[in-house]
């Protein structure tokens, strides 16, 4: 029998199908919740993981596995990784001076899509007898939905859009369970978040949000040895973070997220 998994991402829509597998009205008996480090993840998502998420999937006999990446035979952290001395690594979508796009970045696929891939080739995938993968993207983010995962020995599957459920539904679902929303799914420094986002962190979070901001002054001092007279910033206003978050302007109480396209981050 072909191994069922679900990438879970501590989120909304991923513990909405926790809680519809512990139902059983989607057939996925067990989840994966790729840590990318506990320096990395948001502190909250950690939380509710560990001492939410895992209870109650123990409870209805549903295997919630955590997973790491490992380097030289070691934890490796996404935090860890940009911060190590010498790296020349970016790794993550910082917003490209110029046009404000999102850069080049490596830590989906590396911290998730590469770990759960070594997990499922592990346990017994290959590419005559593939996996099937269950992403948590719901009716409303549709365009986010991927046919080909990439990986031969694995299949993706979108029970959430199956079932025609949009965020609200999984909200609504969870709360029917009796469990606490979850917050959004990331990790702290992605640059990702909106505007309000970072914000809030300012105020709430000074700690975490000056930490973010020397994280920022490290990848573009780094940016600008690799490309002399570039930089990239955390912010779609691409200036600092001190600077960007300097007051709320009206449309920021408005902006959302950006959304990771892979599936397996922000769910």
């Amino acid at each position: 029998m072909s191994i069922r998994v679900f990438s879970y991402g501590g989120g909304v829509q991923s513990t909405a199908a926790l809680v519809l597998a512990a139902q059983g009205k989607i057939d996925f008996p067990v989840f994966l919740f790729c840590n990318v480090g506990d320096d990395s993840e948001n502190p909250e998502t950690l939380e509710y993981v560990r001492n939410v998420a895992m209870p109650y999937a123990h409870e209805n006999g549903i295997e919630l596995i955590e997973l790491q990446r490992t380097r030289f035979g070691e934890p490796e952290t996404l935090y860890g990784r940009l911060t190590r001395p010498g790296s020349r690594s970016i790794g993550i979508p910082v917003r490209m001076a110029g046009s404000g796009a999102p850069g080049n970045r490596a830590c989906t696929g590396d911290f998730k899509i590469k770990v759960i891939a070594k997990w499922l080739r592990e346990h017994g995938a290959t590419k005559d007898d593939p996996a099937t993968c269950g992403l948590g993207i719901s009716l409303d983010e549709f365009q986010r939905m991927r046919t080909d995962s990439g990986i031969a020995y694995e299949k993706l599957a979108y029970p959430l859009i199956d079932l025609r459920l949009t965020r609200q539904d999984c909200i609504n679902i969870i709360q029917r369970a009796n469990l606490p929303v979850p917050p959004k799914s990331s990790c702290w420094f992605c640059p990702f978040h909106s505007l309000l986002v970072w914000q809030e962190m300012r105020q709430k979070q000074p700690e975490m949000f000056q930490k973010a901001c020397d994280l920022e002054a490290l990848l573009i001092k780094r940016m600008d040895s690799l490309k002399p007279g570039d930089a990239a910033y955390f912010t779609r206003k691409l200036k600092p973070l001190a600077q960007a978050t300097s007051s709320l302007i009206q449309d920021s109480l408005f902006e959302d997220d950006d959304m990771c396209e892979s599936g397996y981050c922000m769910i």
